[in-house]
């Protein structure tokens, strides 16, 4: 049976580093940041109805390799990161993501702590408040009831815990 796990989190907190070990130990598959490729080329200021796409755009990418995939899928990212990013920036989430967000459910959600140091990215644009990110991030995920683990620590340590996480996951589940 298929356990689908989002890595998700504000940025800059090594998601996407995460899945690819991840998926790695675990010889499972992974579904990449959908807003990387959408952003590619792409000019001018982003719109919420670019978010929609986005949340939209990932979540179909998923269902594509969760088609295809039994065990584990990782995905790095989640329709948390849109539904929180749509809220934080426009202060207004589609209907679409919300009701995405309560139905489209993961198995396991690793939610990265924002310990690591920041990495400048032209995507990226919040350095200075990553801790009240995170905060809402898990602030939804309790209110939603959703199982999830905060991932913290460096390097092989951030790694070994997530994997822990995922263990214990498939060993209750098997």
């Amino acid at each position: 049976m298929l356990k689908r796990i989002a890595i998700t989190g504000p940025e800059s907190t090594g998601k996407t580093q995460l899945a690819e070990d991840l998926a790695s130990y675990f010889r499972a598959n992974r579904v990449p940041e959908f807003a990387r490729e959408y952003f590619e080329g792409k000019q001018g200021d982003y719109t919420i109805e670019d978010i929609l796409a986005i949340a939209k755009g990932q979540l179909a990418e998923e269902e594509k390799l969760a088609a295809n995939t039994t065990g584990i899928l990782f995905c790095d990212t989640d329709i948390t990161v849109t539904k929180i990013w749509s809220q934080v920036v426009f202060d207004n989430c589609p209907d679409w993501i919300s009701e995405m967000f309560v139905q489209h459910r993961y198995d396991l959600y690793l939610l990265c702590y924002p310990d690591l140091e920041w990495e400048d990215d032209p995507l990226r644009e919040n350095p200075t408040d990553r801790l009240s990110l995170f905060e809402l991030y898990q602030e939804e995920l309790e209110n939603a009831g959703f199982n999830y683990a905060v991932v913290k620590g460096r390097g092989e340590q951030r790694l070994e815990n997530a994997i822990n996480f995922v263990k214990r996951l498939t060993d209750e589940r098997s």
